[in-house]
């Protein structure tokens, strides 16, 4: 097989993203996988990922371990849709809420939790909407070193004051012209490590050693839906979301909530705290938090399409 190409089920798809196939989700049959090999289920927020890998889990069995950034910290359940109880009792999940609400985690630790689940005894089903995560497991991780605690309280004391784009133009040109300019986290990040280190995030990136998961060695599946049928569901699902206790979730966290805090980035959280704290409006603060949730599927779906031509697209 050539390198250009990907195995599906035995078959070999070429990554020139005009010959790959493409199912439709209500369609998509779980047994035209292969369930000895690894599942990856990549797409935007509200697509029905989290769906498809219980269907895949309970057709042919297998762990659904997550990879979502927000879905690995406690204290938000509903307002980052982790697993409910009656789904946690369809199929094993691994790796959701498993992280203090106000601790720091990177794209290293997912790996490291995820590696020994990779050689357990049930297949893994990888699912989740931060496409960074699949990124590294699938062409490797660049070992830059941990941001030390100054240097990130330096970065959030600027973007309060300065705004982000204080640190995006103090960036080295190649870091800057391999990110996306428009999202803070990466650009925040590309600045401490180059602030602590020296050397650029673009360097550290061409220094990166092998994935642990070659795509090869998986069926890469990516929900990609039509913008209007995904912007229904996010606002179907927030109001969902309203009526399972959002708010209630909100006001036991108030007493802990620090806008800093990686846990904190959880869409509809910061509007949520607004109207506990008399800034907003209930109504003004649900479609503040529709708005938000709609503009962050927006930049996962540019990911997905500029990152993840080569998998096998799921439409909707």
């Amino acid at each position: 097989m050539s390198e250009n190409t990907v195995s599906f089920n035995g078959q070999p798809a070429l990554f020139r993203k005009a010959l790959l196939l493409t199912t439709r989700l209500d369609d998509f049959d779980p047994d035209s996988l292969d369930p000895a090999k690894p599942v990856l289920i990549a797409g935007p927020t509200a697509s029905g990922k989290s769906e498809l890998a219980l269907r895949i889990a309970e057709a042919q069995g297998g762990i659904v371990i997550n990879a979502d950034a927000l879905q690995v910290f406690d204290g938000w359940r509903i307002l980052t849709a982790r697993p409910d109880d009656a789904d946690l009792a369809r199929a094993p999940h691994a790796l959701y809420g498993h992280v203090p609400y106000d601790a720091d985690y990177s794209v290293g630790a997912w790996l490291r939790d995820l590696t020994p689940l990779l050689r357990g005894p049930e297949r893994p089903i990888i699912v989740g909407g931060t496409g960074l995560y699949f990124t590294a497991l699938t062409t490797g991780l660049a070992q830059i070193p941990a941001t030390p605690p100054e240097v990130r309280a330096l970065a959030d004391a600027r973007i309060r004051d300065e705004g982000f784009e204080a640190l995006l133009a103090e960036l080295d040109p190649e870091s800057a012209a391999r990110l996306d300019r428009n999202n803070p986290v990466r650009v925040q990040r590309a600045w401490e490590v180059l602030t602590s280190t020296g050397r650029g995030i673009a360097a550290w990136q061409d220094d990166t050693p092998p994935p642990i998961m070659p795509l090869t060695q998986a069926q890469p599946l990516c929900i990609m839906p039509n913008k209007e049928w995904l912007n229904a569901r996010i606002r179907k699902r927030f109001h969902l979301m309203m009526e399972a206790g959002a708010l209630a979730e909100a006001q036991a966290m108030l007493p802990l909530w620090n806008p800093n805090l990686q846990s904190s980035k959880a869409i509809g959280a910061p509007e949520l705290i607004a109207k506990l704290q008399g800034e907003m409006s209930e109504s003004t603060a649900i479609e503040a938090a529709i708005i938000a949730s709609r503009q962050y599927a927006k930049r996962q779906r540019s990911w997905l399409r500029g990152k993840m031509a080569a998998w096998h697209q799921i439409t909707a």
